[in-house]
């Protein structure tokens, strides 16, 4: 059961790596696709969440709220508190600017911000788990 979870884990945090790399693709275009960017500095925060509660064999519910998923991760590391803290802001990207009535994008370098956030946290993650993707 162990390795059929890390294997899990590990096919989230690939998902996890995929997302980042599409955030600095949307972030390097010109213009940049700041609103693309922002769900996917989102989704890649998300998606290493779920593999940290994954391969600790911890069941959690269909969401995006990283407030929950950061309070599950926590249950199981207090430690990770101060990593994850920050990126708790970057659940509303989960559907903010997704569909046409959306706010206005906020500033690229709000773009930016988000993505080292989610960078921060794709690297925490796999620490914890003691491996990069």
């Amino acid at each position: 059961m162990a390795d059929e979870k890390r294997r899990e884990a590990q096919a989230w945090l690939r998902k996890a790596d995929d997302d980042l790399r599409s955030a600095q693709v949307d972030l390097a275009a010109d213009p940049p696709l700041i609103e693309d960017a922002l769900f996917h500095c989102q989704q890649a925060a998300e998606k290493a969440m779920k593999a940290f509660v994954t391969e600790h064999d911890t069941a959690f519910r269909k969401t995006h709220d990283l407030d929950e998923l950061a309070a599950a991760c926590e249950e199981i590391d207090a430690s990770l508190n101060e990593a994850l803290d920050p990126t708790r802001d970057l659940t509303v990207f989960a559907w903010a600017f997704r569909y046409p009535g959306s706010d206005e994008a906020p500033p690229e370098a709000e773009a930016h911000d988000s993505l080292r956030l989610a960078q921060a946290t794709m690297a925490t993650i796999s620490e914890r788990l003691g491996r990069l993707v």
